[in-house]
């Protein structure tokens, strides 16, 4: 599902890090090395159809390289 984020992200929370990502190898592949880290965190949404709606969103981050490949998990509203 395409979104897009229209606030701040907040109540931002660390799921996992390091090797403790099952993703690692492939996001220093296409990305590049960094300490990576799993987040979470609440954030409004516009979806494809146009509707806005709170959200819980996931995505990678690493210092240096920024925060990548954001996941919808679920709606909250």
């Amino acid at each position: 599902m395409h979104f897009e984020i229209v606030s701040e992200i907040h109540g931002s929370t660390t799921i996992a890090r390091g090797s403790g990502i099952r993703e690692l190898k492939r996001l220093r592949r296409i990305h590049g090395p960094g300490r990576w880290r799993k987040r979470k965190g609440m954030a409004t949404i516009r979806l494809s159809n146009g509707s806005t709606h709170e959200a819980e969103i996931h995505w990678y981050e690493a210092t240096g390289i920024g925060k990548r490949e954001f996941k919808l998990k679920r709606i909250l509203e």
